[in-house]
């Protein structure tokens, strides 16, 4: 941990607490594990460490007691309060700050009331989300484990619907490793299976389909051969879509000027039967495939594992989310509607949005990793690098100024 030691000037004292998680359905994840916090007060012994019990937490309350740490129903001597999922209202202390993942920042109406309540009660928000470099890439998340259970939960369905293999769900195996034994033995025929992005998401599927000694091919190759083994396909944004001038440009272009280009999905679609789709899909950007696209006789996907999960979006198959309890849907292309999906006409659609709930210890021990290294040291070297001033939405009741465009939203307006 010799990187965190370095250069950092010690500002004062700071006590940490690790809330309980409460939202349903639960989330057993945690922001640090008992490991990750012992290797936080040993970079920063001026670091206090208190724990919230919990009976969820993929780690027992015993684990951070063996580990050093104290126990407390009380959190309110703690300065900084980390926890995953957004804390209810009732549990939010007055005058903190806090880290979790508020899902506000997309305005989104459900939660327009803890945002209000926050704003209310004096607290400093920082989202997860907003924890970026000064580029606006995100430093931490999820989003490798997302990957990682998406791919297996994706050949998981695939066995059902074809019944030639039965896998045990993701949230019943103890980790990755476990997931990758589990797919080792699965028999597979020469199908071809298309990766989407260039993310943590994608990598983490990538992950599981090179573990399992899948065939990795160029688009080239993708889209013009056979195989006789099964093979896949990643692709990034200038693969599937292109300008409608016709110039080659980069993928910044297309970033800043999505409305320039069309989709170029469907010579993919055509050749492809397992899509799994771990892409990041910007405001503007145009649909991978559109429910026309899928009427299409040359629609060939039969199966899609949806990471991204934006419903009624780029993917028109995902119309809904799917759950841990029930991960798997069938799609009619012909209706656009659900149905069984061992129905001989429908596609496969999983689309679990919280697939790193299926993984929580090591997707923990991940979280944890990312938190320490990039989070932790701003507290203790006077935010030399802006991670903290960039993360905070709320201060002293009011929006800070990056995100005032949450002000409409948060007044009822939007």
């Amino acid at each position: 941990m010799e990187y965190l030691r370095r250069n950092l000037k010690t500002e004062r004292h700071m006590k940490f607490g690790i809330v309980k998680e409460r939202k349903n359905p639960p989330d057993r994840r945690v922001v640090f594990s008992p490991k990750r916090l012992q290797e936080l007060v040993s970079s920063f012994p001026e670091a206090k460490i208190q724990v919230e019990p919990s009976d969820i937490r993929v780690f027992s309350d015993e684990a951070y007691q063996k580990a050093g740490f104290e126990l407390a129903a009380d959190l309110s001597d703690c300065d900084v309060l980390l926890g995953v999922k957004e804390v209810p209202i009732d549990a939010l202390i007055p005058n903190k700050k806090y880290f979790f993942f508020s899902h506000t920042i997309k305005k989104q109406p459900y939660n327009r009331a803890l945002l209000q309540a926050v704003l209310d009660k004096n607290i400093s928000l920082y989202d997860h989300e907003t924890i970026v470099k000064a580029n606006g890439a995100r430093l931490i998340g999820f989003g490798r484990y997302a990957g990682i259970v998406g791919a297996y939960n994706g050949f998981r369905a695939y066995g059902l619907k074809h019944e030639t293999f039965t896998l045990p769900k993701a949230e019943t195996l103890v980790d990755q490793e476990s997931l990758i034994k589990n797919l080792a033995s699965i028999p597979l025929p020469a199908i071809k299976i298309l990766l989407s992005g260039n993310g943590k998401v994608a990598y983490g599927a990538k992950e599981m389909l090179d573990a399992m000694q899948i065939k990795k091919v160029s688009v080239e190759d993708y889209l013009t051969q056979s195989f006789t083994e099964p093979v896949y396909c990643m692709v990034d944004v200038l693969d599937y879509n292109k300008r409608k001038d016709g110039q080659v440009l980069t993928n910044s272009d297309f970033y800043k000027h999505p409305e320039n280009y069309e989709s170029n999905f469907m010579r993919f679609a055509k050749v492809t039967d397992f899509f799994i789709a771990g892409h990041f899909f910007g405001d503007g950007s145009p649909y991978l495939y559109t429910r026309e696209d899928v009427k299409s006789a040359d629609f060939n996907i039969q199966l899609v594992a949806d990471i991204s999960c934006d419903i009624d979006g780029p993917v028109a198959t995902t119309i809904r989310a799917s759950t841990i309890a029930d991960p798997i849907y069938g799609y009619d292309p012909q209706t656009a509607s659900e149905i069984d999906f061992k129905d001989p006409k429908a596609i496969v659609v999983m689309a679990v949005d919280n697939l790193p709930c299926e993984l929580p210890k090591d997707a923990s021990e991940g979280f944890g990793v990312l938190f320490l290294k990039h989070v932790i040291p701003a507290f203790f070297n006077g935010d030399k690098e802006g991670v903290l001033a960039r993360a905070k939405m709320t201060e002293n009741g009011k929006l800070t100024s990056h995100f005032e465009y949450l002000q409409a939203y948060v007044d009822g307006q939007e």
